[in-house]
């Protein structure tokens, strides 16, 4: 077996592709270094420069490396910029995953784990969110998202691959320092760079029916994700294993103020956060339930919250030097 890896130099990418490495797998990486860092991958992997929807390009990577199987994570991610640019998050998302799936076809690879979202739920008001809960996306990302499970399912369907869409839900932490996140779009990271400026984390909206008053997620320690593929990868080697949708999750849920206190704790910082007004599609709650991937592979998450906010600080702090508050 060979894997390809998409988007292998990101910051999910090179955790994934070092899980499947130290596993004894063979990874090649095909990335266009717009947010990937090089410096990421191990030594045994072989990167490849260039886009995921150039077609001879993959024709020739998919060849010379005898490629059996893709992990596709190369995508446009950033909900507001999908807003913003909805042509270029089609294009890229859906026309070069077409692309994608034309060359895996024409090459004979059978096996294909796609990077989807829990942005395909939208905002379901439920308390767990299954696999089988509605998929109403809210912004272009998570319809791209979703329409690109459609594409894959259908494609596994039509050619005999086997297929995986994995709905990843909030993803922090580091495996080690040098993979921590470097882009400031996700909350953790966030918090990070308000109390590295000397400035209150922000908190948007305490007034949803919580607990606390402050909206609620399931979050995953990026070292957990890149397990829950290699997981998944071997499962798509099994002669057969068709289709799998599944939630990558904690089953868990954490509320924004307590992730702030958690994140209080571990830098340090005394400075309390500030309430602003709610943001437009935020739901007040949004766990997922990790069920079906216990029950189908035996997989669960096993580190914390804590252990997210701990190893994203170090990964922090090594990026920007005299960071502590």
């Amino acid at each position: 077996m060979t894997w390809l890896i998409t988007g292998g130099a990101g910051y999910i990418g090179a955790h994934v592709a070092r899980a499947m490495v130290a596993a004894g797998e063979r990874v090649v990486v095909l990335d266009d270094r717009s947010s990937g860092v090089v410096d990421r991958l191990p030594d045994a992997v072989t990167l490849v420069e260039g886009s995921a929807s150039d077609r001879a390009l993959l024709d020739r990577v998919l060849a010379d490396h005898a490629v059996s199987g893709v992990v596709h994570l190369a995508a446009k991610k950033q909900v507001g910029e999908s807003v913003e640019k909805p042509l270029l998050y089609y294009r890229e998302n859906v026309a070069g995953l077409a692309v994608l799936l034309e060359a895996v076809v024409a090459a004979g690879v059978r096996r294909f784990l796609f990077s989807s979202s829990a942005a395909v739920y939208g905002v379901p008001d439920v308390d767990l969110i299954t696999e089988e809960t509605p998929c109403l996306p809210i912004n272009p990302y998570g319809e791209t998202k979703l329409t690109g499970e459609w594409l894959v399912r259908a494609t596994g369907k039509a050619h005999g691959l086997s297929t995986a869409c994995l709905r990843y839900f909030n993803v922090a932490g580091a495996a080690a320092p040098e993979l921590a996140d470097t882009g400031v779009f996700n909350i953790v990271p966030m918090m990070f760079e308000r109390l590295t400026h000397g400035e209150a984390p922000r908190i948007f909206g305490d007034d949803y029916p919580t607990p606390d008053g402050t909206c609620i997620r399931d979050y995953i320690h990026v070292a957990d994700l890149a397990e829950a593929h290699l997981a998944v990868a071997r499962r798509l080697d099994e002669t057969g294993a068709g289709d799998l949708t599944l939630n990558v999750g904690r089953g868990e849920g954490v509320s924004v103020r307590e992730l702030a206190d958690v994140i209080g704790e571990v830098t340090g910082s005394d400075l309390k956060p500030v309430v602003e007004p709610r943001r437009a599609g935020d739901a007040p709650k949004a766990v997922a339930s990790a069920a079906r991937i216990t029950g189908e592979l035996g997989w669960t998450a096993r580190r914390s919250v804590r252990e997210m906010v701990e190893s994203a600080w170090e990964g922090w702090c090594l990026h920007h030097p005299g960071a502590r508050p």
